[in-house]
């Protein structure tokens, strides 16, 4: 006789609410995917994508979970307000927050203009508060927020200066809202991809150049792919992680202790 399958309330995430931005699409999709599968309901945030984003809601919703698509600027404070408005239509309360949606200009740092600082800065740091400031009184004890940060933080890479610039302030936001967060029981953490193959690696210039120095120098193996992100970011997400915080989790195969 086959066994059953486990009920949702067996689920380690049942009950909890996720908001995911930039969900419709490469590693943002597979952290709304990983956190359904988990049994938490899920809010697909997407600015472009609104197709893509729809049919992932469906998805969910053949898993039995609640899941909604909701449109936003992530970096744009009236949009941030419309989508947690939109967002209390749906759910009283809200558990995890992941902040993945990113942009930027791929140029070296000596073409760039003050607008190109704005819209790295705005869209990548700035957004985190944002989201913030308009989660943290849905959550409670417990209650995670997860920024998606990358190796550019800490390492210099061609045409990616004011990326990298805006993921560092990325990364020290997270200490100070860390810190700030803490008493309450709300957890802030980032996680920070190696080279993972998705279709906005496509607008790198070295793209080629990125993927074969990140095989040759990860002892792990040479694919990282969107799931293995996803999976450092349910960890974070695990009662069992209560007392990670303020830290920036690194999931690239060690390419980063490669000399």
């Amino acid at each position: 006789m086959s066994a059953l399958p486990p009920s949702t309330s067996a689920l380690p995430l049942a009950g909890k609410t996720a908001l995911v931005t930039g969900a419709a699409r490469g590693i943002g999709r597979a952290i709304a995917t990983k956190l359904a599968q988990a049994g938490a309901d899920i809010v697909v945030n997407y600015y472009n994508s609104h197709e893509e984003a729809e049919a992932l809601c469906e998805q969910f919703r053949a898993l039995g979970r609640r899941a909604v698509a909701i449109k936003a600027s992530v970096s744009q404070p009236d949009s941030v307000d419309e989508l947690f408005t939109e967002l209390r239509k749906h759910f009283d309360h809200l558990d995890i927050v992941i902040s993945n949606a990113a942009s930027g200009v791929l140029k070296p740092a000596m073409d760039m203009t003050l607008k190109h600082w704005r819209w790295c800065m705005e869209t990548n740091a700035f957004a985190l508060n944002l989201l913030a400031q308009r989660a943290a009184p849905l959550m409670g004890p417990g209650g995670r927020i997860i920024a998606m940060s990358s190796l550019g933080s800490v390492r210099a890479m061609p045409n990616y200066a004011f990326i990298g610039a805006s993921k560092a302030a990325l990364e020290s936001l997270v200490r100070s809202l860390a810190q700030e967060l803490g008493p309450s029981g709300i957890r802030v953490n980032a996680v920070s991809a190696g080279v993972v193959e998705t279709d906005a690696l496509s607008y790198f210039p070295n793209r080629e150049q990125l993927v074969e120095s990140f095989k040759a120098r990860t002892p792990a193996g040479p694919v990282l792919t969107p799931e293995d992100v996803a999976g450092a970011v349910y960890l974070l997400c695990l009662p069992e992680a209560n007392m990670i915080n303020g830290h920036t989790l690194f999931v690239d195969g060690g390419f980063a202790i490669s000399g």
